[in-house]
């Protein structure tokens, strides 16, 4: 189970770990076709990858399709730091909504040698209902993740 840890107003933390190699866990958070198998909140929705050009400059785009409603919630953001297999920061914007302002997710992976911890740390968000949504689904997306490793 994840923990979420609120550092601030707009800060939140998450901290899990997973049975796998820092590089394969890397990996998963950053290649398309692995990240569209578990980067969703909950088996409610599907994602599509539209752009994922990992370097620093770079842009990436999701679309998270809700299965039932039809509702797509549009993503996109530039990666900051690329550091395989240490680290990961990229700005995460929604397309729309309360949240649409800019923030920043880093994330760290340290290596346990037979497992990954990772720390996950999202920035600047809006207020603190916009904080307890972000937590609850990034704990989604990380149960997603645990189910692939």
């Amino acid at each position: 189970m994840a923990q979420a840890h609120p550092l601030s107003q707009t800060t939140l933390q998450v901290k899990r770990t997973f049975g796998a190699s820092r590089e394969r866990v890397f990996r998963a958070w950053t290649n398309a076709e692995e990240l569209r198998h578990w980067f969703f909140p909950s088996t409610d929705y599907t994602v599509v990858i539209p752009v994922l050009d990992l370097r620093v400059g770079g842009k990436y785009q999701l679309e998270m399709h809700h299965k039932d409603s039809g509702n797509i919630h549009r993503l996109e953001g530039i990666y900051r730091e690329v550091r395989p297999p240490q680290k990961l920061a990229f700005t995460w914007q929604w397309e729309s909504g309360p949240g649409a302002s800019e923030t920043l997710v880093t994330v760290e992976f340290h290596d346990l040698g037979p497992s990954t911890e990772i720390v996950l740390t999202h920035e600047r968000l809006p207020n603190l209902e916009e904080r307890d949504k972000h937590s609850h689904g990034w704990t989604g997306c990380l149960d997603q993740l645990a189910k692939i490793f």
